[in-house]
């Protein structure tokens, strides 16, 4: 939430020393409520948005996997997941849902406990981070952990990435 907020007035300028005109202040700005705190986001008419004028991006078909593969590693098994170029590009509430779908058709012993988090990390994180990595490897000897310790480990908890 505080990400989309700072990424809105990023694009709208707020924040820029130029205040809009009190009259308009009600039309731009509304509140967002949470459980820890209100932030203000900036909500602009479509003509005036500089996000509104940029056409939308098809959404990318399946599928978003390649190929999978298991490989003996220094830490043990390995499932290396090879992404198609949709699978690096696309984006979506449930397509990380698909694509691991099509990752448990491809290997079916790859859902042991904690491979589904390591996915989901880098589906979100390693697509950023490094887009062209060949492949996300994803190891079942890894320990499960919390969501933070998972991101803070770079999507390898236990041990650092193979080799």
């Amino acid at each position: 939430m505080v990400v989309a907020a700072v990424l809105v007035a990023a694009l709208t300028g707020c924040g820029s020393e130029e205040a809009p005109a009190p009259d308009q202040q009600a039309e731009r700005q509304t509140t967002v409520s949470s459980s820890e705190s209100a932030l203000p986001v900036v909500s602009l008419p479509a003509a005036s948005s500089p996000v509104s004028r940029r056409p939308m991006p098809p959404s990318l078909p399946p599928p978003y996997i390649e190929r999978v593969a298991w490989a003996q590693t220094e830490v043990g098994p390995s499932l290396q997941i090879y992404p198609t170029r949709a699978g690096r590009e696309v984006s979506g509430d449930t397509v990380a849902e698909s694509a691991w779908r099509e990752v448990l058709a491809l290997a079916p012993d790859g859902d042991t406990p904690g491979m589904r988090a390591q996915f989901d990390c880098h589906w979100t994180f390693a697509r950023l981070v490094d887009p062209e990595k060949p492949s996300w490897n994803l190891e079942p000897a890894r320990p499960v952990v919390s969501p933070n310790e998972m991101v803070a480990s770079r999507c390898n908890p236990g041990f650092d990435e193979e080799n």
